[in-house]
């Protein structure tokens, strides 16, 4: 990185908005190599931790390390921003990262499922927005305390705002890269969330249970396939030619992962189902694609987190 970029990007106030387990991964270890790191949430217990003790992060190890951040409801200026909020507070964020996203600023968006870039783009205009995914995985302990749940990639889709931040997300220890276009591992990553996440939030089980249980892993193989099929009638390439093998792959590499919907259920939260296998079940039907086994576990998610 070029010493003045160097100095520009950590002089500038970096946005993550969000107060989770990855957002608090995130403001960690950006925070680790003297980023200037503001959390924006509305989560009290949340932003009262990060204020008071930091962003804690537990690595692989079980050792413990506290970063300053600073967590706010309201933000005042930014000129770079990392969504990392569930897609059902998308539209909400967006309205307030229109008040003080910078006119040439950038939001990035690192969310699961499908809509989060376009509700973005709609509300802050496409030239100040990204559109990525990311496979790091982790784990809220605690308001402020998340456990690093494996490494992933961070991909992003080229934009010409992008400038330094890529620089600085690899100095802050993210495997990170540029593409040409995002539609791909979107739906690589969406294959994946619509085979693991509503069979572990249901079964309450880590990931690699999937695999030990006959019955769960047929069904993760069902759903990777059916969401695999939307995405061919689209002609969108995914970033593997066998969906099972990609699933059950993941499951492994997780295995000892929460999923995120699974600690949604547990906290009593929204989950992201309509952004997962709800959006799977409307694009297959305007494709005239039956999508059996994603309407039922959108259906049966559903009904775990109404209330009666």
């Amino acid at each position: 990185m070029h010493a003045h970029l160097e100095y520009s990007m950590k002089k500038e106030k970096l946005l993550i908005i969000g107060t989770g387990a990855l957002a608090t991964l995130f403001a960690a270890r950006f925070s680790a190599v003297g980023t200037n790191v503001t959390m924006l949430g509305s989560w009290d217990e949340g932003l009262a931790a990060l204020n008071e003790k930091g962003a804690r992060l537990i690595d692989l190890s079980g050792k413990e390390k506290s970063y300053p951040v600073q967590a706010v409801t309201e933000c005042k200026s930014a000129r770079y921003a990392i969504v990392l909020v569930k897609s059902w507070q998308t539209e909400h964020v967006a309205r307030q990262l229109e008040a003080c996203l910078a006119p040439d600023g950038l939001a990035v968006t690192l969310q699961n499922g499908l809509g989060n870039g376009k509700i973005l783009a709609n509300i802050l205009g496409t030239e100040r927005v990204a559109q990525g995914v990311t496979t790091t995985g982790a784990a809220l302990l605690a308001p402020g305390i998340a456990r690093v749940g494996g490494e992933g990639l961070v991909s992003i889709e080229t934009h010409s705002r992008l400038g330094a931040l890529t620089a600085l997300l690899t100095e802050a220890g993210f495997q990170t890269e540029v593409v040409s276009s995002a539609a791909s591992l979107i739906w690589s990553k969406l294959v994946i969330n619509t085979a693991i996440n509503p069979l572990t939030a249901l079964l309450n089980i880590h990931n690699g249970e999937l695999l030990e249980r006959p019955s769960a892993r047929l069904l993760m193989s069902k759903l990777a396939i059916e969401t695999a099929s939307v995405a061919a009638a689209q002609n969108i390439p995914l970033s593997f030619d066998d969906p099972v093998k990609a699933a059950e792959d993941v499951a492994q590499r997780t295995a000892n992962n929460i999923s995120s919907m699974l600690q949604d259920l547990r906290r009593g939260a929204p989950t992201e189902i309509e952004a997962i296998c709800g959006a799977i079940v409307r694009i297959g039907k305007a494709y005239q694609i039956e999508t059996p086994l994603n309407k039922t576990f959108a259906q049966l998610v559903r009904a775990c987190v109404e209330q009666g």
